[in-house]
């Protein structure tokens, strides 16, 4: 009798708790719609397991990040369903779980430019405040314009230069991508076809719960990504199997919305990430992923033709800038252009200390006559905070970049500056998630194959030793 191996067991075991846990959280999903106060339970839970889980391990295999990751993931979906009592929680959870994080494990003595960066915010609060609205605008300041910015900076201070091994990666990405998988099945139960909606060319509302499309879209197209990266970086054919179909589903999901930002930029980090893998891989390997890439492409075009005939065609008409009648629309970017334009403006009237914390949604009311939240959180920095915003820019942009230069053993540094470059440039920073992506792009990731072969050789013994008694 032929016995496996040890190492075929432990993948096949993991295999079987990566279904379970799915399963888990489409119960959660299944629950909370049938009984949204669920939410409030579920959000507590979670709070409660992290928490205990952090300070009983005391962060050793960075339990602290596992749960920020869980929480950028999840925010979305309590908002939603009503499971956090304050809108700005997932931003505040992500910095108090890696603040508990960095206390048992502390920062790298190089984060210095993202201690800086954080100081930088501090003016604008001070300019701000000198306003004869200073109550509501101080308020503002710090639970919607600054709780994105800090989240970024605490993000980028846990991760700089800290050491992770690849096996605890992947649990950081899993604990990302379970809730985003919840937040996927919560829709489907919503609004199962697109029959139930009322479909219009603009973003769609009936497609992602009544909440915001352009959010829905880029929690979407994270969780989409994030399938990806699995199907080429975790081994298994049922879990690849499994990640497929659930690809499928998730980028229907985010095709649906009718909200385009999520979906381009997930395309474009999935493409970095597919390039990198590939130009690192050797010809026999570069064989297998040729094909995953084909029934990747497969899924994919699967999903957008079934988004196409499910919508009677307006979906072709929203992604080729064209009305529900088919004609040309004068502006592709839905108003974009206009927003950016007065935020360059009022930085350029001032330009060394900006208008102040919030006070580019006031400027831009002056101007437009219309009081719209910006879209682009890079403009926005130059509004708001002048010449030390654009400081603070080139920070989050050179750092990294000088940091992967000179290591390059991140293949998943592209992808993820993209992600959080993209998307705070078509939704800003209203969520956490970006924010928290900017800090997994400048992890340390340790190759798990030197410690793989001592641990094999105590494998083959172990083999040798149960079917010498067997």
């Amino acid at each position: 009798m032929r016995y496996k191996r040890p190492s075929r067991v432990v993948q096949n075991l993991l295999q079987v708790e990566y279904i379970k846990l799915v399963l888990l959280h489409l119960a959660i999903a299944f629950a909370i719609y049938l009984y949204e106060p669920l939410s409030m339970l579920y959000s507590l839970s979670v709070f409660a397991y992290f928490i205990f889980t952090i300070l009983q391990k005391k962060n050793k295999n960075n339990e602290a990040l596992m749960a920020a990751a869980y929480i950028a993931g999840v925010e979305i979906f309590w908002r939603m369903t009503g499971g956090v009592v304050f809108y700005e929680t997932g931003k505040y959870a992500v910095i108090v779980f890696l603040l508990i994080g960095m206390l048992f494990k502390g920062t790298s003595a190089k984060t210095t430019p993202f201690w800086l960066y954080l100081l930088i915010l501090v003016p604008g609060i001070v300019i701000a405040s000198l306003n004869p609205d200073y109550d509501e605008v101080f308020r503002k300041a710090v639970a919607f314009n600054l709780s994105g910015p800090v989240c970024l900076g605490v993000s980028a201070l846990y991760c700089y230069y800290k050491k992770i091994s690849k096996k605890n990666f992947q649990k950081v990405l899993l604990m990302l991508l379970l809730p985003i998988i919840t937040n996927m099945f919560y829709l489907f139960f919503y609004t199962p076809s697109l029959q139930e909606m009322v479909i219009n060319i603009g973003a769609n509302y009936a497609a992602t719960g009544g909440y915001g499309p352009n959010q829905i879209a880029t929690i979407m197209g994270m969780g989409s990504l994030l399938l990806v990266i699995r199907l080429f970086d975790v081994k298994g054919k049922w879990v690849n199997l499994i990640d497929l179909g659930l690809l499928g589903m998730m980028s229907y999901r985010a095709i649906i919305t009718f909200s385009r930002g999520g979906i381009v930029t997930a395309l474009i980090c999935a493409a970095a990430f597919i390039f990198l893998l590939y130009y690192k891989k050797g010809r026999r390997e570069q064989k297998q992923l040729q094909i995953k890439i084909i029934f990747l492409v497969g899924v994919l075009f699967a999903s957008w033709a079934l988004s196409a005939a499910g919508s009677s065609g307006l979906i072709v008409n929203r992604w080729t800038g064209k009305d529900a009648r088919g004609r040309e629309k004068e502006d592709l970017t839905t108003g974009r252009v206009d927003l950016l334009s007065t935020e360059l403006e009022a930085f350029y009237h001032n330009p060394v200390v900006g208008v102040g914390v919030g006070k580019a949604k006031s400027y831009r009311e002056e101007e437009l006559g219309e009081e719209i939240a910006t879209h682009s959180e890079v403009s926005r920095l130059l509004s708001e905070h002048g010449l030390l915003g654009l400081l603070g820019v080139a920070i989050l942009v050179i750092v990294p970049m000088l940091f992967w230069l000179k290591f390059k053993n991140n293949y998943f540094f592209l992808c993820f500056m993209l992600f959080w470059f993209l998307t705070v440039n078509h939704s800003a920073m209203r969520i956490a998630l970006p924010a928290f992506v900017y800090g997994l792009a400048l992890l340390y990731i340790v190759d798990d194959k030197r410690r793989d072969r001592r641990t094999g050789i105590e494998e083959r013994k172990l083999s040798s030793v149960v079917s010498s008694q067997l």
